[in-house]
């Protein structure tokens, strides 16, 4: 603005400057030629006189003071102070002269430097008096004193200069010192006042709309933080605008990487075509395992009156749900395995039956065959529809019960198979009030026992301990049968998952019991832990809440 200023006044001062140089010059040119041009006038009126007098004698002399022609009324030259003989008749003062009584005429040099001035008039015998003078023009008089125009020009232009910057400084100097953050409080030129009134409810609208970004900022930072799925805005130059600690935490930033390029974060091959694709076709998708887990990414273009400013990522954990697809998948084709082997072999035996190719002292041995395997069927449908009823969470009455008066019944159901492997089973503790499913407890504590006695060894123990902790049951089924290896011990809880898979189809199991106990543990609220040492035996233990 200072710089504004300071030329804004050179040039203000230039301009008047040479103006007032062009307008003294030209009233005083035309002031100064009015007066030559008077007394040229009274020098002829004085000399026709004489003429009239003294002729000829009286203009000789006189022609030492000026230029004087003496014409008769035919043009000819009667006499010429400069010797001049050519005839005149054709001068434009001459004619108006001898036409009007008087005439003037001006003349100029080939340079424009020099004017000469001619006025004549008639006298009395008819003859014409004229009488010339030479000036100068106002351009010759200009060249004459550009020199001091120039001097006084630049003179005038420094002090302009001079006391240009120092006014342009003394006006912005106020405005330096403006406190724009209270507008109102400057006491500063009224002039401003308005600008400075205008200012302050614009400052108060931008500061509300600023705490207005900045509050939806804010939620909108609190929403995704608080959301499971990760989210980043990227820019359309790959630039982070938001990401949230989900999307951090699946990426594995510790900081902050707003303001980065997104390929630092994620740079393989899907994500860069997924990012392409969603920029040019407004949308893409794929899925990719990251830190061991299973993600889905939707992409989608940000748009903006019909511009593309960038892109959204979206980040889904599928991990359980591609983990219960397998399961489902896997159930079915155990399940469709499950029935087929039983199936067959109930067919097989009753082809064999009704097509007479059985002898008559092996028949109840076949029908023995089919009813085992119908039972085996049985209980696989049994088990199949408890795991589905688990699954949906399908609602069971609670009831109050002593553990004592489960384990009893358990004992007293799996008696018979302890003693065809000679296995001591009994158990201990369980004057516990318990409120809980009865049915399913019933299920868990079965199905450990029932999977100790089948893999027990010959004259071994079975033990069923409950003990009270606070607020929880803790149930041990422990043996010392076969034992689990370390690397089956975290799989034995699958469905259809068996460690010596010979001797449970010779056992009659489905594969599907240490999966009822899970289950049935988690919707009671517990949790079941299993240490084992392979060919020392195993131990179960499973803690329940006391009050579900």
């Amino acid at each position: 603005m200072a710089k504004k200023i300071f030329r804004s006044i050179i040039l203000v001062s230039f301009a008047v400057l040479l103006t007032s140089i062009v307008l003294i010059m030209g009233v005083m040119y035309g002031y100064f030629s009015r007066i030559s041009e008077g007394q040229l006038k009274t020098e002829l009126e004085i000399a026709s006189e004489g003429v009239a007098a003294g002729g000829t004698d009286y203009l000789s002399q006189i022609s030492g003071q000026g230029r004087f022609t003496w014409i008769a009324a035919d043009g000819t030259v009667i006499f010429d102070s400069a010797g001049a003989t050519e005839n005149h008749a054709d001068r434009e003062e001459v004619i108006q002269a001898l036409r009007s009584g008087e005439g003037s005429s001006y003349r100029y040099s080939s340079t424009l430097t020099e004017k000469t001035v001619y006025r004549a008039k008639r006298l009395s015998d008819g003859t014409v008096l004229r009488i010339s003078s030479s000036y100068v023009t106002a351009l010759s008089l200009v060249m004459g004193i550009v020199q001091p125009i120039a001097v006084t020009v630049v003179a005038a232009v420094i002090l302009s200069a001079v006391l240009s910057s120092r006014i342009a400084k003394k006006i912005v100097e106020p405005l330096k010192k403006l406190d724009l953050e209270n507008p109102l409080e400057n006491d500063s030129y009224e002039e401003l006042a308005p600008v400075l009134g205008r200012l302050r409810v614009q400052q108060k609208q931008i500061s509300s709309y600023i705490a207005e970004l900045k509050q939806k900022k804010e939620e909108f930072d609190r929403i995704s933080d608080s959301m499971s799925e990760g989210l980043v805005l990227v820019g359309k130059n790959d630039k982070i605008i938001s990401i949230n600690n989900a999307a951090r935490r699946i990426f594995g930033c510790p900081g902050d990487p707003t303001g980065e390029s997104f390929l630092t974060l994620e740079h393989s091959a899907e994500m860069n075509r997924a990012f392409e694709t969603a920029l040019y076709e407004k949308h893409s998708e794929f899925k990719k395992q990251l830190g061991g887990l299973e993600y889905q990414f939707d992409l989608s273009a940000i748009e903006t009156e019909g511009e593309t400013l960038g892109v959204v990522i979206l980040a889904f954990d599928i991990t359980d749900r591609e983990f219960a697809e397998r399961n489902r998948r896997e159930f079915t084709a155990n399940v469709s395995h499950e029935l087929k082997t039983p199936l067959q072999s109930i067919i097989g035996s009753a082809e064999l039956l009704e097509n007479g190719m059985v002898k008559p002292e092996d028949a109840a041995r076949f029908v023995s065959h089919i009813r085992t395997d119908a039972q085996r069927l049985l209980n696989l449908i049994n088990d199949t529809i408890r795991l589905s009823q688990l699954d949906e969470n399908t609602p069971a009455d609670a009831e109050s019960f002593r553990l004592c008066d489960i384990a009893r019944d358990v004992c007293e159901s799996l008696a018979p198979a302890a003693e065809e492997k000679n296995i001591s089973l009994g158990s201990s503790g369980g004057e516990i009030q318990l409120e809980s499913v009865r049915r399913y407890v019933y299920e868990i504590i079965y199905n450990l026992a029932d999977n100790a006695i089948k893999y027990g060894r010959e004259g071994g123990f079975v033990r069923i301990d409950m003990t009270a902790d606070g607020n929880l049951a803790v149930i041990t089924v422990s043996d010392n049968g076969e034992g689990i290896a370390p690397e089956d011990q975290n799989r034995i809880f699958e469905r259809f998952y068996r460690v010596d898979k010979s001797h449970s189809r010779a056992s009659g199991g489905t594969g599907l019991g240490l999966s009822i106990v899970k289950h049935s543990v988690q919707y009671l609220g517990g949790t079941v832990t299993v240490k084992s040492v392979k060919g020392e035996g195993s131990e179960f233990t499973v803690t329940l809440p006391l009050h579900r």
